[in-house]
């Protein structure tokens, strides 16, 4: 009997022991900010006292850092109550990552006054502020955009999901497009004609920057900066330029993004030969993750972006929606917030198919976009006019290379004009449907589209000459 009673208390004792060796474990493992290591034996102790706020807090916080925030705020909350510290600064950050931005201002400005008690540093809590503040006034203008279709895919190889046509150029990876390069960068984006490229570029204090470079007389010249605030965040890359060759997307971290990576649009001022200040392009593009590679195919009006949200390590979901000839948001005060939200984080693609009909025409688009579908052809390529005596109708009719290759210039800068001229319109039309203010915001894009107009219709004039001019040097 004594035996047995000094083996019982043996075992209660190594089993305390085992027990507090697995709590110091799990901390080491939390203090190293290995989460999901911590995790389990967190939840084991939370769910055998539920009411202990340390507990509470380090399960709460592990679910918080591996994708749970929605978990997270209930033992967050609880760890609030028993006045766990730092409590109210992990319950903010969950709050925050659920899009409860009212809740997080709050509770930021519980800890502030907390910290400032305690006579205790409130400058970092104080940007988290800001930023739950700024997040909350871009959930008051979430935008109504018609989503079509998602697929998740390897971050590494996402691209390779964006189907967009030529005439909206051509996207490559950094390490790709410069193969014998000893850079490292994000993306590169081609223009339609092959003449430009804009790219993002590791530098020498770390960060990515954005550059372009021309290219002349078949060989690329050196890349140089962009100029204004683009490249004035931490880091700024995945860069797209619309047909018109002002409006640049592109993603950035900092001080303007909403958590990660943000996804903004500016334009180009060429008077000032400088850029906008750029505009975060807000909800539902961007959320408290990584968004970007923010594409517009204008021949197939179809609408491309990537974010991380929701997906786990090395994957990323690929948006894609139809773009809006001008934005329109949500009225937050008359609408059920609970909803708004949802929207907001594209909890359901389909929530957002408020006109069917559209939505069947855009789908139908992009399968034949996925299905890569041939063209019908026509009877005629082109109607091109050499001379009195010759007008051809194929590339096949050229009897010069040189001038065969300057056709293809030729034909795609014809193309440009012909999309931009039908964009120019397009605003036009709108802008005489609009009061004031309205007009007043846009009649800078007007005038800058109108030059650019102007522009391609001497580009294609110079290049109609350069065609004949070598075509007569083999037929004459």
């Amino acid at each position: 009997m004594k035996n047995k009673y000094i083996l019982l208390l043996l075992f209660v004792f190594w089993g305390i022991h085992a027990s507090a060796q697995t709590l110091a474990q799990a901390k080491a493992l939390y203090e190293k900010g290995q989460y999901e290591q911590a995790k389990p034996a967190f939840k084991k102790f939370v769910k055998s006292q539920p009411n202990n706020g340390n507990y509470n807090l380090w399960y709460g916080v592990c679910c918080l850092n591996t994708g749970e925030a929605e978990e997270a705020i209930k033992y967050l909350e609880t760890a609030v109550k028993r006045r766990a510290t730092s409590g109210q600064l992990f319950l903010a950050q969950a709050y925050n990552a659920t899009y409860r931005f009212e809740d997080a201002v709050n509770t930021y400005e519980d800890y502030i006054a907390e910290l400032a008690k305690r006579k205790r540093s409130t400058t970092e809590a104080e940007k988290l502020l800001e930023k739950s503040k700024a997040n909350l006034r871009l959930l008051k203008g979430v935008e109504e955009v018609c989503f079509i279709d998602s697929f998740v895919v390897d971050k590494k190889d996402f691209l390779e999901a964006y189907k967009i046509s030529p005439e909206s150029g051509k996207l490559f990876m950094y390490d790709a497009y410069f193969e014998n390069s000893n850079g490292t960068g994000g993306t590169v984006y081609e223009t339609e004609l092959g003449n430009k490229i804009y790219y993002s570029e590791l530098q020498k204090d770390s960060t990515l920057n954005i550059l372009s470079r021309n290219k002349m007389m078949d060989e690329w010249g050196k890349g140089s900066m962009l100029p204004g605030s683009i490249n004035e965040s931490v880091n700024a890359s995945y860069p797209y330029v619309l047909a018109d060759g002002i409006t640049i997307y592109y993603a950035a971290d900092g001080p303007s993004s909403m958590g990660g990576y943000d996804i903004f649009v500016t334009r180009y001022n060429t008077n000032a030969d400088t850029y906008l200040t750029p505009e975060n392009v807000g909800m539902p593009f961007n959320s408290p993750y990584n968004d970007y590679m923010y594409v517009i195919d204008e021949f197939n009006n179809l609408g491309w972006f990537a974010s991380d949200r929701y997906q786990p390590d090395g994957k990323v979901c690929v948006y894609v929606f139809i773009p809006a000839s001008s934005k329109q948001v949500y009225n937050y005060e008359s609408m059920d917030k609970n909803k708004l939200i949802k929207l907001a984080r594209l909890h359901s693609i389909r929530d957002t198919w408020t006109d069917e009909s559209l939505v069947t025409d855009a789908r139908k688009r992009l399968r034949e976009i996925m299905q890569e579908k041939p063209e019908t052809k026509k009877h005629h390529e082109f109607e091109f006019v050499i001379d009195d005596r010759n007008t051809y109708h194929y590339a096949a009719d050229f009897r010069s290379p040189q001038a065969k290759a300057q056709l293809k210039k030729y034909l795609q800068l014809e193309e440009s004009y012909n999309l931009q001229l039908g964009k120019l319109e397009n605003m036009r039309t709108q802008y005489s449907r609009v009061n004031q203010n309205e007009k007043n915001k846009m009649a800078p894009a007007i005038l800058d589209l109108e030059k650019r107009v102007q522009q391609l219709v001497t580009e294609i004039d110079r290049a109609a000459i350069q065609v004949r001019k070598l075509e007569k040097q083999i037929i004459k």
